[in-house]
């Protein structure tokens, strides 16, 4: 039986618009509840961020990045996980963190200087510093100083000059590495004064102070906050500060131009960036955090008191002074005649 046709057209026509408007309305609440039934777009971090360095615990880099990532994970609302990956001049945490997702989740803390010796250095270069990331902001100095044993009778530069001229070749320097910094500076110093001594490579201070303390090199450009604790216990003697200026926390140490080697200057430019691709607002996210961790009461005064000179430093110019430290030390490593591999 035809239902259509034993109704009137009167009666089938507001039939019919009532059928289509009870389905409309139908497919709106279906929508509707798709829409409630959607989890909603976690707003950034909604996880740990992880805080990667090239150097082993008890440095420099590894003291700043502790005292700044605690801070960091108060203004984020997230865990910030601080991973030590050491060895080959930095290059195997800055390959680590250039291989991470570009998520925002991944921040590395860039020992710029000694990132720019190594890309000098190293003819393969598996992950670049200005190539393959985005700055962030800087954070900061961390000034190397020059230290000696007991068993180097020298009590200033010019005493630690005379000394190893007396006898070339025969002494050795220790480093936190190939290609690092403490390596390059030791270079530098031979450069700038004409002394011979020969290179005696570790993975970092902790490695290489205890052998220093025994008598083992007769000098090394170590950073401060790594190599102070042992000054303080009278096991090393410091010459000098490596950098421009002398170091707010030792004022009566001069600095090895002061001291006499003229154009000798290594200020250490530490600084956070990430992989290239992260997005901006995550960026943003992370720039903040590291503002509100450098300006956080007692953080200035921490780090000062271990040589740590802090200062934020918006990304834009820290990207400025990330390239102008490439160039600097870019020239040194061609003048040394430093090749690793």
């Amino acid at each position: 039986m035809n239902l259509n046709a034993s109704v009137s057209p009167a009666v089938r026509k507001p039939f019919h618009r009532f059928s289509r408007v009870v389905a409309k309305a139908g497919l709106l609440a279906l929508a509707a509840g798709m829409a409630l039934a959607a989890p909603a777009h976690a707003a950034y971090p909604d996880k740990p961020v992880h805080l990667l360095l090239s150097f082993p615990p008890a440095g420099a880099t590894d003291v700043l990045a502790r005292a700044i990532g605690q801070k960091m994970s108060e203004a984020l609302g997230q865990s910030v996980i601080v991973e030590n990956r050491p060895g080959a001049g930095g290059n195997i945490g800055l390959i680590a963190a250039a291989r991470a997702p570009a998520d925002g989740y991944t921040i590395y803390l860039g020992a710029v200087t000694n990132a720019a010796i190594a890309a000098a250095a190293y003819s393969a270069q598996p992950a670049h510093l200005l190539r393959d990331f985005v700055p962030v902001a800087g954070v900061g100095t961390v000034p190397h100083m020059l230290v000696v044993p007991l068993s180097t009778p020298a009590q200033n530069v010019g005493e630690l000059i005379s000394y190893l001229k007396a006898a070339p070749g025969k002494y050795n320097f220790a480093s936190q590495g190939p290609g690092t910094l403490s390596h390059l500076e030791s270079e530098l110093f031979k450069i700038k004064t004409g002394v011979d001594v020969l290179h005696v490579p570790y993975k970092g201070s902790s490695q290489a102070l205890p052998d220093l303390i025994g008598g083992s090199s007769a000098m090394m450009f170590d950073s401060i906050p790594a190599s102070m604790p042992h000054v303080k216990a009278g096991k090393l003697r410091v010459l000098a500060v490596a950098s421009g200026k002398r170091v707010s926390s030792m004022p009566d140490v001069p600095t090895v131009q002061e001291a006499g080697v003229p154009g000798f200057e290594a200020n250490n430019l530490f600084g956070f960036v990430v992989p290239k691709g992260t997005p901006a607002p995550a960026i943003k996210a992370l720039s903040a955090a590291i503002q509100s961790a450098v300006a956080a009461p007692g953080v200035r005064e921490a780090m000062e008191a271990q040589g740590v000179e802090l200062k934020f430093t918006p990304a834009p110019e820290f990207g400025k002074m990330m390239e102008q430290e490439f160039s600097t030390w870019g020239k040194v490593v061609e003048t040394a005649k430093v090749k690793l591999d």
